[in-house]
């Protein structure tokens, strides 16, 4: 069955926000949980109108949850607010995504070679049961479990180290690499690949071998860039032409 694209009228905010049971915190942080959520998987696209209305319609709350959600959003480089003309999903920008994942692949570079000496039994076998279940995703077609896995390893890795702080510099960084890459994800082949790529990293993880863990990490990071670079022109819609 076709699914309706976000631009088609019969898809509203009830399709794409989820109840605000699903999140915890207050009202204004679950709101905003959900709207995040929404913009990051792209349920809502770059560029789009966020109608404040049809949002606090869906998840039952009035404007005041809603704006606080929309300013935060915005402080985080997720949402347009344009006076006299509405809040609009931010579109891509090339520039953020290559600094994003430079960032992010500094600092999981020196993860991967720092745990590769450091790591423990009980912490290989955490990162193999992930593992495993990712394997089951893909056999299963679950995208959107398999990329929570995904992102679940990856932060595993980085805590493995101990540092407390880097896991929340990584994802700050990683912000807008998160919301392009789900546009390549679904390509027929990458999560296969991508796969592979994770049982490379924590094969040479667990075998102690922090250059082949290095190596293994910078390769697995390439392969997202070279996927993400051509979005620009094949997605020109998305991205800002500024």
């Amino acid at each position: 069955m076709q699914e309706n694209s976000p631009s088609d009228p019969a898809q509203g905010s009830e399709f794409r926000l989820r109840s605000l049971d699903a999140y915890e915190g207050n009202l204004a942080r679950r709101t905003y949980a959900a709207l995040r959520e929404a913009i990051l998987t792209l349920r809502y696209k770059p560029g789009e109108a966020l109608r404040k209305q049809d949002i606090c319609a869906t998840l039952g709350v009035s404007r005041s949850p809603v704006a606080e959600a929309i300013t935060r959003l915005s402080n985080e480089g997720l949402v347009d607010v344009v006076p006299q003309s509405g809040t609009f999903v931010a579109r891509f920008s090339m520039k953020e995504i290559c600094e994003g994942a430079f960032l992010r692949e500094s600092i999981e570079l020196a993860c991967a070679e720092l745990l590769a000496e450091i790591i423990t039994d009980e912490q290989i076998t955490e990162l193999r049961r992930n593992l495993r279940l990712q394997k089951v995703m893909v056999e299963e077609g679950d995208f959107a479990e398999f990329y929570r896995l995904d992102g679940e390893m990856h932060d595993l890795i980085i805590g493995f180290t101990g540092f407390k702080q880097l896991s929340t510099i990584a994802k700050t960084g990683w912000l807008h690499v998160d919301r392009a890459r789900q546009l390549i994800l679904p390509m027929p082949g990458r999560v296969a690949e991508t796969l592979q790529e994770h049982y490379d990293l924590v094969d040479a993880i667990a075998a102690r071998d922090p250059q082949a863990a290095r190596k293994a990490m910078r390769a697995h990071l390439g392969q997202l860039m070279k996927s993400l670079i051509p979005l620009e022109k094949t997605h020109p819609e998305l991205f800002d032409p500024s």
